[in-house]
């Protein structure tokens, strides 16, 4: 069963929205709100171009939200759906981040999660991501991190 990338459309949000809700919907308890990702204006992500979703069977297993920066690709957003986890559908969409970044010819990748969210950290600094800095923006403290490109 083979999977597809693909830039999401206005017709995509509903089916954006579900995924990012039951993606990050059980770090509410743990932080205390809704994360950012459930916050984001998927709409202009998506009309903005910077929206892709990974598909298989018609079925939107995970999305990638990425935003060119003057020094780095920023992963702004990677949802899988919890259905799909443990399939390294996570570890496909964070290759396309970089072969994207390669493609724009950044040194870097960028990405932040949420202090609370230690599992994506350990997962990160497994695909070679270093932590920069620890920010409180938008009401969430958060961890910076970065992976230079060789």
């Amino acid at each position: 069963m083979d999977s597809d990338m693909r830039l999401a459309t206005a017709g995509d949000l509903a089916r954006v929205r579900e995924l990012v809700d039951n993606a990050y919907g059980h770090y509410i308890a743990r932080i205390g709100r809704k994360p950012g990702p459930m916050l984001d204006d998927h709409a202009a992500c998506i009309a903005a171009g910077r929206t892709h979703l990974l598909e298989r069977d018609g079925a939107l297993l995970g999305l990638i939200v990425l935003v060119p920066q003057s020094d780095a690709l920023l992963v702004e957003n990677v949802a899988v759906s919890p259905a799909a986890q443990g399939l390294g559908l996570g570890r496909r969409l964070m290759d396309f981040a970089e072969a994207r970044a390669r493609a724009l010819c950044l040194p870097r990748l960028r990405l932040y999660t949420h202090v609370a969210m230690i599992e994506n950290q350990a997962i990160y600094a497994r695909l070679g991501y270093a932590e920069t800095c620890r920010v409180h923006e938008a009401g969430l403290h958060r961890i910076y991190m970065e992976k230079p490109l060789a």
